[in-house]
């Protein structure tokens, strides 16, 4: 069995052996690593691509750069990134820059997560929360 997984540089899909994830697994088209550790920013252009073409659920934390919840939450996410891929994708969206994402998922209020399954959104979560919070938040909506 094989996953679609977006490369987080180039947005190139690739097609990985399902048991190979965790193997450190390149982009066929930039060589980079498909698997960083950390989120990776999404803007109004490659969102849906991200959103519809990842097999794994893909998490989003919508942020801005004027929020201290989200500036406090920046470093727990990350945290959480380092601990669920290569089974979850975590990825960024700033509120201020890709207002059209935003106002598509009626974002109101940040830090807000919304949970991505085959391009449908699954589950959503306000506020900001620690890297176990968020890691058991994910967990329990897989």
């Amino acid at each position: 069995m094989t996953s679609h997984i977006v490369c987080p540089h180039c947005h190139a899909t690739n097609r990985i052996p399902s048991d190979r994830l965790e193997d450190a697994p390149k982009c066929g088209q930039c060589k980079d690593l498909l698997f960083v550790a950390k989120p990776t920013d999404l803007n109004d252009s490659v969102f849906n691509k991200h959103i519809n073409n990842n097999d794994i659920p893909v998490v989003v934390d919508f942020w801005a750069s004027w929020c201290g919840p989200c500036k406090m939450m920046a470093p727990e996410f990350q945290k959480a990134a380092e601990q669920l891929e290569p089974k979850v994708r975590l990825a960024k969206v700033n509120t201020e820059t890709n207002q059209q994402t935003a106002g598509q998922f009626g974002i109101r209020s940040i830090p807000a997560m919304i949970m991505f399954k085959n391009g449908k959104q699954v589950a959503q979560q306000a506020g900001a929360m620690s890297a176990t919070q968020i890691s058991d938040w994910i967990l329990s909506n897989l």
